[in-house]
């Protein structure tokens, strides 16, 4: 059965999350920080930058479930992964406040690989301030489209790398044998590939595998640590494609392929030289 594109401008329901102090240190923790930022509670806990897909996994679940998307089998929807990732932090979250999340379908397309899909998330505060968007995009693999292509909006553009940059960094980032199970735990992400071995070789994986958004926290933890002195709420912006597997115990080998003014633009490969993570980009305020 194929993807059907009338689900776009379709939205998820609205999800309530506290960003519980306990959640904001275990997150940090299931990425192996170590700053007293992010476990220090009298002085204000920091919320790591990627925390925000926490509170949005659930709403990402629920966008397989609008109207229209009866179209797919469960296997299909199985198929899909995370393929790329853009969010814009409108001001950091705070210990202990309430988050609401919900997400619009905003486009759907027919790519050679299979059917392509992009959301728009939304967390916004109490007072219905925004806090974090994020435009998200998955593939099915070798799903088809039926409605043909649609979009209600385009995804962000990203600035280009320019010439004659700062030559490249490069940082190496170890990965234990667990880090898949510790994140699960941690961030309340709860993928069956990423921690049964039997469901992650159904799927046609090696093996389990590291989510990518732990692959994408792990990076920004090294760019917050080495670029700017471990302050996180100097983060506006990150984005990036997933491209390749992580697998574990490994290392990622994290390049900064350029850096101006309050931009950085990086890829970060896995053990065997694939990136994990093309495409990366950063902008701090």
């Amino acid at each position: 059965m194929p993807m059907n594109s009338s689900t776009v401008g379709k939205s998820t329901k609205r999800f309530r999350h506290v960003a519980e102090k306990r959640w904001l240190m275990s997150y940090a923790a299931g990425i192996g920080e170590i700053s007293a930022n992010y476990y220090d509670v009298t002085k204000g806990l920091t919320a790591h930058p990627v925390f925000s897909v926490c509170p949005e996994w659930p709403v990402v679940l629920d966008a397989q479930r609008v109207e229209g998307s009866e179209s797919m089998t469960t296997e299909e929807a199985r198929s899909g992964v995370h393929a790329s990732h853009d969010v814009l932090i409108h001001r950091p979250i705070r210990p202990n406040e309430s988050l609401y999340t919900c997400a619009t379908i905003t486009s759907v397309e027919q790519r050679k690989a299979g059917a392509f899909q992009m959301m728009r998330l939304e967390t916004r505060d109490e007072e219905s301030n925004l806090i974090v968007s994020t435009h998200q995009g998955g593939l099915s693999r070798g799903v088809n489209v039926v409605g043909g292509d649609k979009a209600i909006e385009s995804a962000p553009l990203l600035p280009k790398i320019p010439s004659g940059g700062q030559a490249a960094r490069q940082f190496t980032i170890p990965v234990s044998a667990y880090a898949a199970h510790v994140y699960t735990e941690c961030a309340r992400i709860y993928n069956p590939i990423h921690t049964d071995r039997d469901v992650a070789r159904a799927a046609g994986l090696p093996d389990i595998i590291l989510h990518g958004t732990a692959t994408l926290a792990l990076a920004i933890s090294c760019l917050v640590n080495n670029l700017l002195d471990g302050d996180a709420h100097r983060v506006k912006r990150y984005a990036c494609r997933f491209s390749a597997m992580v697998l574990m115990p490994s290392t990622i080998t994290l390049e900064v392929k350029g850096l101006a003014d309050s931009h950085v633009w990086f890829t970060a490969y896995n053990m065997v030289g694939e990136p994990a993570i093309r495409d990366g980009y950063m902008e701090v305020r």
